[in-house]
């Protein structure tokens, strides 16, 4: 309950404190990227660097994967949580928490809610986590998703790859 409270109350001040600006700060310095590990634990439930992402850019959209790798059944269960609650999130066009993980908006979101009817989330589990395959149909959202996967893999130096 504390960290729900934590996370609504950091997510809010964020909303109020973020600036309209196109520069998207990426985590090129050990202290940025050490942050934005942080408030992924404080967001996901899990240690950010016990935890592999992968972010594929696909022809028909994306796919969000990540894994525990150390085995902890604990880990893994919270991962598969915070995958289904961001496919219902996602779906519903609200992509505030990535916002709060990255400390401003996220490149693709806007044009991902924008086209949220377009767009199909769908979470399936996976040995150590879960993974979020995002679909759809239309051109512009599908450039929106891969701008989307091209960032998250950047800011988390994670893998996956580009279409």
């Amino acid at each position: 309950m504390q960290r729900l409270l934590f996370l609504l109350l950091s997510i809010s001040l964020l909303s109020a404190c973020q600036a309209d600006n196109d520069a998207v700060p990426q985590t090129d310095s050990e202290e940025a990227f050490a942050e934005l590990q942080a408030r992924g634990q404080v967001a996901m439930g899990v240690d950010q660097y016990a935890s592999r992402h992968l972010f594929d850019a696909l022809p028909d959209g994306g796919r969000i994967e990540l894994q525990q790798e150390a085995g902890d059944a604990e880990a893994v269960e919270t991962i598969r949580k915070h995958l289904r609650e961001i496919a219902v999130q996602f779906k519903s066009g609200d992509f505030r928490l990535p916002s709060f993980v990255h400390d401003h908006e996220v490149p693709g979101t806007k044009v991902m809610t924008e086209k949220q009817s377009l767009i199909t989330y769908t979470y399936s589990d996976l040995p150590a986590g879960g993974q979020v395959r995002i679909t759809t149909e239309d051109e512009e959202a599908i450039r929106a998703i891969h701008e989307f996967m091209e960032f998250q893999r950047q800011d988390h130096r994670a893998g996956g790859h580009e279409h």
